[in-house]
């Protein structure tokens, strides 16, 4: 049986309205993204989750509490971490951004790469098919791990993910849920 998967991105952090490149830092969400975050409840109202996974990054477990409150079990989880930039954590986003495509296979100097990303992502759905086969679960995380499910379970090329990741379009298309199905 297949593992239904509704995906979130956090709510706006003060990072974010800053272009800083939060990376492993805990990141805090600002006044907007605590807004999103509770704007979001409503927007999934009646959508039934049998758990929430978010990884253990302050800026997701904030918006991932915000968002479903006590009403269903909340899972921190450290391999839906965003990318680890290493020595570019908090510099500036263009500029960590614009260095995407090179940091595919190679690192971040004293981080890693998104191919690691891939392999974290890759080792959660492997327990999530094991414990949650059937279910329907959300997640509430970062860009990396996102780009990672669409390489993993859309079949996309990380050059072709990161092309059509909705950050980089203008107007962004954001929605509240990108949905994903985990088969065996």
């Amino acid at each position: 049986m297949a593992v239904h998967i509704t995906y979130f991105v956090h709510g706006t952090t003060t990072d974010n309205e800053q272009n800083i490149a939060t990376g492993w830092s805990p990141g805090k969400l600002s006044e907007l993204g605590k807004q999103q975050s509770i704007e979001l409840k409503e927007l999934i109202k009646g959508k039934k989750f049998d758990v929430v996974f978010c990884s253990d990054l302050k800026r997701a477990v904030d918006s991932a509490k915000l968002t479903f409150g006590d009403s269903v079990k909340i899972v921190q989880n450290k391999r839906l971490r965003e990318v680890n930039y290493g020595d570019l954590t908090r510099a500036n986003s263009k500029l960590v951004e614009s260095l995407t495509l090179e940091h595919l296979n190679k690192p971040f100097s004293n981080g890693e790469s998104y191919k690691d990303v891939e392999k974290r992502i890759k080792s959660f759905l492997n327990d999530l098919l094991k414990k949650y086969s059937g279910k329907n679960i959300a997640i509430v995380a970062h860009r990396a791990p996102q780009l990672a499910l669409d390489v993993l379970l859309k079949g996309k090329t990380w050059e072709k993910a990161i092309k059509e990741d909705w950050r980089l379009k203008q107007p962004k298309e954001w929605k509240p849920g990108w949905k994903y199905i985990l088969e065996g």
